[in-house]
């Protein structure tokens, strides 16, 4: 049985911290982007996906 799923950091935009891991399904051709909270803005910003 294969793995479905590949782990990803969630990287925010504006610092550029890795504050987030999340699970993305290996197939999926999409980029993850989520509004998230970073501790170092202080604030939500938009968080994109990069590799492990």
């Amino acid at each position: 049985m294969k793995n479905k799923e590949r782990f990803v950091f969630l990287e925010c935009t504006e610092c550029r911290n890795r504050n987030y891991t999340t699970g993305k399904r290996i197939r999926a051709e999409y980029k993850l982007e989520k509004k998230k909270y970073c501790r170092f803005c202080r604030g939500h910003k938009v968080h994109k996906e990069k590799k492990v």
